[in-house]
């Protein structure tokens, strides 16, 4: 075995797919801004491991200088072992001092490992990956860096008592919330992504991407959206909060009647008069679904300290857990 170190797609698309079962499309390199693509390869040129680097275009954390590990596949312990050696030796020539990973990128990509999985098959835009990439992490060093959650609410007529009050509170305050048009999704796509930036600019390793990548991360979705299902809170002609549902089009993936949506967004302009909004949009969204013949409600991918999660907890358990982890790069 060896490590091939690739910049551009042509040079992946050369060597095929990762792994033989985990499809790679090596067009997502420049598509992505990928710093540098590691492949380990066997004398055949069959890739069994993978990952690509980024160091120009990453994340804040603290005082850090953060190398980010994504696409990342591996058939065996020991090419996993191989390559990640050669990442973290990469990241270190480039003067970063954590290793951040898996994250394609950056946070409005995928990223994360799934850490704890239960019997639900895997939700429409979740992560998913065999059990043991995350132990092949741990074994080269890394550390848990943060946790996530997912959340599931199979009785969506639960009701939160302080969500009434609230509502009448935002209505005094100028606050309404309505649907979604189909017809305009497009122009609101453009406003929730100026709301988007302002609300999550203080995230956990949040990085600022343009309208158009932002929309390129829509453009997958779009087709399956119901615009009852994106909730608007404006004040005015300007909106302060929104939420981003889709039904679970993964199940009828495999064959089975969709009776379950999924919450991937709530976001809220940072206003302190706005406090308790992202509770009545949760509350509007479990009532709509069930309107519409929704039975359940994913709450999707929520940072362990986010105030999404403390949402999700007056109406929702606790269904998959994932872990992103880091590595400290010594000089």
């Amino acid at each position: 075995m060896r490590v091939v170190a690739l910049r551009s797609s042509a040079e992946r698309a050369a060597l095929g797919n990762t792994g033989r079962s985990h499809l790679f499309d090596a067009d997502r390199i420049e598509e992505e801004g990928v710093d540098l693509n590691l492949c380990v390869v066997a004398h055949v040129n069959e890739v069994l491991a993978q990952c690509s680097l980024w160091w120009r275009e990453v994340p804040l954390l603290e005082t850090h200088a953060i190398g980010v590990i994504g696409h990342y596949a591996s058939v065996s312990d020991e090419a996993a072992a191989m390559l990640l050696d050669a990442a973290l030796s990469h990241l270190r020539n480039q003067s970063c001092t954590l290793a951040v990973g898996p994250m394609d990128g950056n946070t409005w990509r995928s990223y994360r490992f799934v850490t704890d999985p239960c019997s639900e098959m895997p939700f429409v835009m979740e992560p998913t990956n065999p059990p043991e990439w995350p132990l092949q992490f741990e074994l080269a060093g890394f550390s848990k860096l943060a946790d996530y959650f997912s959340t599931l609410n199979t009785c969506l007529d639960v009701q939160d008592d302080r969500v009434a009050a609230t509502m009448a509170k935002m209505a005094a305050r100028g606050v309404t919330i309505r649907m979604a048009e189909k017809t305009k999704l497009q122009y609101e796509l453009g406003r929730i992504y100026q709301l988007s930036r302002a609300a999550f600019a203080n995230n956990f390793l949040y990085t600022p991407i343009t309208e158009q990548a932002f929309r390129a991360q829509y453009a997958r979705v779009l087709p399956h959206v119901r615009p009852e299902l994106v909730l608007l809170a404006e004040r005015g002609s300007e909106l302060v909060g929104y939420l981003f549902a889709i039904p679970d089009v993964a199940q009828a993936v495999r064959g089975k009647p969709i009776d379950t949506f999924v919450i991937k967004t709530v976001a809220i302009l940072p206003d302190a008069n706005l406090h308790g909004l992202g509770s009545v949009l949760v509350a509007c969204a479990h009532e709509t679904g069930a309107q519409m013949g929704f039975s359940r409600c994913i709450h999707a991918l929520m940072h362990e300290s986010n105030i999404s999660r403390k949402i999700s907890d007056h109406y929702a358990s606790t269904m998959r857990r994932y872990t992103l982890y880091s590595q400290e790069i010594a000089p």
